[in-house]
């Protein structure tokens, strides 16, 4: 299930870029971040903009699914 994110501290979470979702062009990036049993994902290209939230075993299903395994 994909919640949007509540404003709980989003601000204060690490975001990393993936090394996957851009051609080259650094504005073209998909970020995560990891906090306590949820993952956030979002735009960086719109960072205040809308979040997804995943717990971590929805995550990790669809991180696996993404890879083919």
């Amino acid at each position: 299930m994909i919640r949007r994110a509540s404003t709980q501290n989003v601000s204060e979470l690490t975001w990393v870029k993936s090394s996957y979702s851009s051609d080259g062009n650094e504005g073209d990036c998909v970020e995560v971040a990891i906090a306590t049993s949820m993952v956030y994902v979002r735009d960086s290209k719109n960072l205040p903009g809308p979040r997804a939230r995943f717990g971590a075993t929805a995550w990790a299903d669809f991180v696996a699914y993404t890879a083919g395994s």
